[in-house]
C-alpha cells in the first residue's frame, strides 16, 4: 500500500522519512528538516529529541494533539560551511477552525554520519 511521506516529497513513509525515523542518518540538512517535519506530523517526539543538537535540545518537548500539520514547502537549503546548513521553511497548520503557518530559517550541523537541528529564526 502506498502511504505518501508527510513531508510532500512525493514518496512513499518508509522509502523517505521513516527511514530516518528508523535510525538512518540524514544525507543533509533538507532532509533532516522533512523528517522533522514528518515526525511533528506524527507526533514522534523521541526522534525530535534525538534529531536536536544537544546544547540547544528542551529537556522536554510535549506536542498539542489537537494541531494538525497540513503542508511544508522548504523554500531554500544553503551551506553555510563544511558542517553546517541552513533550511528556509513555511509549515502549514491547522487547529479547530484556525489555520496558520510558520516560517523559519533553521540551523542545521552534521554530527558524525548524520545531520542535527541546531536552532532557528522564525520569520
Amino acid at each position: 500500500m502506498f502511504e505518501p511521506c508527510d513531508c510532500g516529497s512525493g514518496q512513499t513513509y518508509i522509502g523517505c522519512c521513516g527511514r530516518l525515523h528508523s535510525g538512518t542518518p540524514a544525507r543533509d540538512a533538507e532532509e533532516l528538516m522533512r523528517s522533522r517535519y514528518a515526525a511533528y506530523c506524527r507526533g514522534n517526539v523521541a526522534y525530535l529529541i534525538k534529531s536536536w543538537a544537544s546544547e540547544t535540545r528542551p529537556p522536554s518537548l510535549s506536542l498539542d494533539a489537537s494541531q494538525v500539520w497540513t503542508g511544508l514547502t522548504i523554500h531554500r537549503h544553503e551551506m553555510t560551511g563544511p558542517d553546517t546548513a541552513t533550511v528556509r521553511f513555511t509549515a502549514r497548520w491547522r487547529q479547530g477552525k484556525k489555520a496558520g503557518r510558520l516560517t523559519e530559517t533553521s540551523r542545521f550541523r552534521r554530527e558524525g554520519p548524520g545531520w542535527v537541528y541546531v536552532d532557528g529564526d522564525v520569520g
